[in-house]
């Protein structure tokens, strides 16, 4: 047999064959095991060559550019644990060829896109994607991927079928790396505005990345904080009306008579010495400070026989009808209670 006989090129059969069944993006891992090795695969990315490599360790099994699927897959497969593999999923998984991605998913402007952000581009536009990962992996920023790092890998939402980070993660590791204030404003007004989450929950996100050092980023949370203090004011002002409440005086503040002020609070039932609070606190580096002036408040209205009901906007908005029961059951308790000390309500 004459060695030097140079190697038949690769049938087409059983590549066209792995580009019908997978996703047409897979590992160097799950093409071995295909019986494809790593020589071959790079022969077939040749310049003018049927496939090509997107990362490292990552072929797209046609030519031409890659769909925004494509590369997310391909992101995702590149960062997943296992150096890089997507990890096949158990037998008797739904799609037994869809890859598990272990330890990796999509955030960033990338997965605010997904979740169905309007002011973000479309994944097509972005020259990279980002794509989460525990701190410890050993693993670079390459090609179209950009590598995030967390000591706490949050547990991802399934969005199109992938691991995406939730909302207020996806927002801080996207404004990591805007300047731009304007864009910054609209990413976050977005997420409030658009139902995505909590103004509380952005502002636990972008604290804990250590960006409220920066002053665009902080006049963009204050206005997102205006904004959910008036979502959340609406929403009881809803409650009322739809639970069939009776009318409260709105946005009052208390007065002992001749004496100090007693605070501010939203609503006020002064038949029944009720009042709603809500809890549009921010959580930042003064949180403690905050909470204990919200206690003391309470504290302060309680014993002079005021009952005060806190409420969260998230409350509010996962669980209305439940709020509009307890402020009831306050009301109706009112009559069993000894009479509150008279109070001087003004307006706020």
């Amino acid at each position: 047999m004459n060695h030097n006989t140079p190697v038949p090129p690769l049938s087409p059969r059983p590549l066209r064959h792995l580009a019908e069944e997978h996703r047409r993006v897979m590992t160097a891992g799950r093409l071995r095991a295909q019986g494809v090795s790593v020589a071959e695969a790079n022969e077939q990315c040749r310049p003018g060559g049927p496939w090509q490599q997107l990362l490292p360790g990552v072929f797209l099994l046609h030519p031409g550019p890659p769909t925004s699927e494509e590369r997310l897959h391909a992101v995702l497969m590149y960062a997943a644990r296992e150096r890089g593999t997507g990890v096949p999923s158990q037998p008797g998984a739904e799609d037994p060829h869809r890859p598990v991605y272990a330890e990796a998913m999509i955030t960033g402007l990338a997965a605010l896109t997904l979740h169905g952000f309007s002011s973000t581009p479309p994944l097509l536009s972005l020259d990279r994607i980002d794509v989460l990962v525990p701190r410890m992996r050993r693993l670079r920023s390459a090609g179209g991927a950009r590598i995030v790092r967390t000591s706490a890998l949050p547990a991802p939402e399934q969005v199109t079928g992938l691991p995406v980070a939730p909302v207020p993660r996806a927002l801080a590791d996207a404004v990591t790396e805007l300047t731009d204030a304007g864009a910054v404003r609209r990413l976050l007004t977005e997420a409030v505005r658009g139902g995505h989450c909590e103004p509380a929950a952005v502002v636990r996100e972008l604290n804990n990345a250590k960006l409220l050092s920066r002053p665009h980023v902080v006049d963009a949370v204050d206005s997102l904080l205006a904004e959910g203090r008036a979502i959340a004011e609406d929403r009881l002002y809803r409650m009322v009306r739809e639970y069939g409440l009776p009318d409260p005086v709105w946005n009052v503040d208390l007065r002992l008579p001749g004496g100090p002020h007693l605070g501010g609070l939203d609503a006020y039932w002064p038949d029944q010495a009720v009042a709603v609070e809500l809890d549009t606190r921010a959580p930042r580096q003064d949180e403690d400070a905050l909470w204990s002036e919200y206690a003391r408040k309470r504290e302060h209205l309680e014993r002079l026989g005021i009952t005060v009901v806190h409420i969260t906007p998230r409350k509010l908005r996962d669980a209305m009808e439940q709020q509009a029961t307890v402020v009831r059951t306050a009301l109706m308790a009112s009559g069993d209670r000894d009479p509150a000390a008279y109070v001087v309500v003004l307006p706020r």
